[in-house]
């Protein structure tokens, strides 16, 4: 007879997954004490840095379009100046 139950035994991926747990444990108390606990970066602040990016990026594309436009007003003002113009 065999028995079907769970193998208690610890593998190498078990005792790799204690250590990266271990591991990100020690970082994140490291880091905590070394910038403090206001400076921690969270999922709110990344959002929030998200969202500025996103509006400067907004910002600029606006400011190329404009600028955009202003030329290709400037360009369709001299090339009508220069169909008015008679030729010699």
């Amino acid at each position: 007879m065999s028995t079907a139950g769970p193998n208690p035994s610890i593998g190498l991926t078990t005792i790799s997954r204690t250590v990266a747990s271990l591991a990100v444990g020690v970082v994140h108390t490291v880091e905590r004490a070394v910038i403090g606990e206001g400076r921690m970066r969270t999922a709110r602040g990344n959002a929030w840095e998200a969202v500025c990016a996103d509006r400067a990026r907004a910002d600029r594309r606006a400011e190329l379009d404009r600028l955009v436009a202003e030329l290709a007003a400037a360009r369709a003002a001299a090339r009508r100046s220069r169909e008015k113009q008679p030729v010699s």
